[in-house]
């Protein structure tokens, strides 16, 4: 038997990532003040409401970031050639998901009115261009990377109205295409490619030549600085953000607007914040033990099928819940997002029960991802379970 590559961290953390991820999309669907006002507004949320929120801000960031990581591991075992080609195919594949069966998670919608480019998008796409970055030698990978991750919102005065391929690259927009059909690019790929690339970048630190302490120590010094110069430049609001935070009568709303950096495309503070917390996490979880730890790992090692599975569960659930409490099935079969359909005005629960329900989605998917977890450790000749 051969031995695991894995890396017990970016498990832990990927499981961690899943996890929090539910709880966002049980709030979407369940939450009654979702469909009432946005949890990130000062003047209307509260901070339990958007602390909810925000916990779910590190998800995608995180992921992006351990996409690469994995893809350099991948890397040890396969040619450049054949990296790449895996790459490309894995993230069509994504892309193909992301237009079908994951959209239809989210609307249950058969004619497909409202397509959306969301966070599976941009990883297939960041997934297609890392095919041909890894070429690159791994300094210039390094400078690609922190370029667009620290210089695109340079980008952000910039504007072509109506332009759908410039709202693919750097700008979120919805777009009206007439016949009840509306398009939706919510996670452009400048700079999500370059937060991938990063972390292929950063997988080398993970070979068995390099010095576990010291990888540490460097995960340690990026993750702490890239919080200080969150803090600087959103203090300061110099630079990093499109919009900047503003200090209210309260320290609630202060701290709601001060957290709060733009996601849509993913700011300098927004990935400073989040990739900040990402290397800390990484750098102090290489040797945790306990079942705890197992858990997470079960859902770190399944991502993908888990991810799939989540949003038809907790669409499910609503659409009962829907029936219950009178709004009626039929409500949930969505032609925009939830939170915009105004006949969902008045349905769903309290943020306590929303906990609740998140947590018994995470204890009902637990056996299933476990189960599948098992199937794919003992059939890893099965290539098509790497798509999985």
């Amino acid at each position: 038997m051969t031995k695991s590559t894995r890396v017990q961290s970016i498990d832990i953390l990927k499981g961690v990532v899943m996890v929090l991820m539910a709880l966002d999309h049980t709030r979407d669907y369940f939450h009654y003040d979702s469909f009432l006002f946005s949890p990130e507004d000062p003047e209307q949320s509260s901070l339990p409401i958007f602390f909810t929120r925000w916990i779910t801000h590190f998800c995608a960031p995180a992921f992006s970031l351990l996409a690469g990581m994995s893809a350099y591991m991948v890397s040890k075992r396969k040619t450049k050639i054949q990296l790449s080609q895996f790459l490309v195919k894995r993230g069509l594949w994504l892309v193909f998901i992301e237009l079908t069966i994951v959209n239809f998670a989210w609307y249950f919608d058969i004619t497909f009115s409202s397509p959306g480019l969301f966070v599976i998008w941009a990883l297939g796409v960041s997934m297609i261009a890392l095919a041909g970055l890894i070429y690159l030698p791994r300094n210039y990978i390094l400078v690609f990377s922190c370029v667009l991750i620290f210089g695109h919102n340079l980008l952000d005065t910039v504007h072509y109205d109506g332009s759908i391929f410039w709202a693919i690259l750097h700008e979120y927009h919805s777009f009206d295409l007439g016949n009840g059909y509306d398009f939706e690019s919510a996670y452009p790929l400048i700079p999500w490619v370059a937060v991938m690339s990063f972390g292929y970048y950063l997988g080398a630190f993970y070979n068995t030549s390099f010095d576990a302490q010291k990888r540490k120590r460097i995960f340690n010094i990026l993750g702490t600085s890239a919080i200080a110069l969150f803090i600087i430049l959103r203090f300061t609001n110099i630079y990093g953000n499109l919009v900047p935070w503003t200090t209210y009568d309260s320290i609630s709303k202060d701290l709601i607007s001060f957290f709060n950096p733009a996601k849509y495309p993913p700011s300098l503070t927004y990935l400073l914040m989040t990739l900040g917390v990402t290397f800390i996490f990484l750098a102090n979880t290489e040797k945790l033990k306990g079942r705890l730890t197992e858990f997470f790992k079960t859902f770190g090692r399944v991502p993908f099928f888990y991810y799939i599975i989540h949003i038809y569960l907790i669409h499910v659930l609503a659409l009962i819940y829907a029936e219950l409490s009178g709004f009626g099935w039929e409500v949930m079969i969505l032609k925009n997002w939830m939170t915009e359909t105004p006949a969902l005005k008045g349905y769903g629960l309290n943020l306590g029960l929303v906990y609740l329900v998140w947590i018994s989605i995470i204890i009902i998917l637990y056996p299933i991802c476990k189960k599948f977890d098992q199937y794919k450790q003992n059939n890893k000749d099965k290539w098509w379970l790497s798509y999985l």
